[in-house]
Parts: C-alpha cells; sequence; structure tokens
C-alpha cells in the first residue's frame, strides 16, 4: 500500500536490460515483470522499481542517485556479484556503522551493498 508523500518506486537505466534482469536474479533473488521489450519492473524488494533500456548509466561519478541493498554476508554478496557478472569498482571498506562496496551491474548502473 502507497503512503502518502513516501518513496515508493525507483527506476534503473539499463544498457542491457536482459542481462540486467539475470544478474539481479542471481545474485538477489529478484522476480521481474515485463512490460515490452524495453521495460521490466521488480516489487517486494524493500522498495517496488523497474529497470528500462538506456544508452545512459547511473553513476555516482556522474550525479546519480545510490541505491544501497543490505547483505548478512557482504563477503559472499560481493563474490556472488562479481559470479554473475558484476564488476566491484569501490572494494569493501568501513564507514561508521558497517562496511560496504560499490559495484555496477551488467547494464551499467552502479549500486552498493552494506553490512553491520
Amino acid at each position: 500500500m502507497s503512503s502518502h508523500h513516501k518513496i515508493d518506486y525507483v527506476e534503473f537505466p539499463s544498457t542491457d536490460l536482459k542481462a540486467s534482469k539475470i544478474f539481479f536474479n542471481r545474485v538477489f533473488g529478484w522476480g521481474f515483470m515485463d512490460y515490452g521489450p524495453d521495460y521490466a519492473s521488480f516489487s517486494g524488494e524493500g522498495i517496488n522499481g523497474g529497470f528500462y533500456t538506456s544508452a545512459l548509466k547511473g553513476s555516482v561519478a556522474t550525479g546519480s542517485a545510490l541505491v544501497v541493498i543490505y547483505s548478512n554476508n557482504i563477503e559472499e554478496t560481493a563474490k556472488q556479484v562479481q559470479q554473475a557478472g558484476g564488476k566491484i569498482v569501490k572494494d569493501i571498506f568501513s564507514f561508521p556503522g558497517g562496511r560496504r562496496f560499490h559495484f555496477t551491474e551488467p547494464g551499467g548502473t552502479e549500486f552498493a551493498v552494506w553490512s553491520e
């Protein structure tokens, strides 16, 4: 159920929509609903959203917002990201409250994973 004035949905660009869907399903268990050849949505993953085909990519270096995913085992998640075709762009580092790393998924958009 949507809540008034709360973030309800996010959309991410992907240069390879099929590869993005396979990656997020394989690493994080996300399921997708296709809406034509250039859009796929996901739900039940903390926030609902979707991926759309784009020549552009979301990157912190170019001012994009960074979406951070929680993990109970950050080392295992980093390993799964790489095995599924993701690229670690910032190795695991400590920050006040935990540790995190940044990665790009096969469609090019940057995400992060954190753990306590």
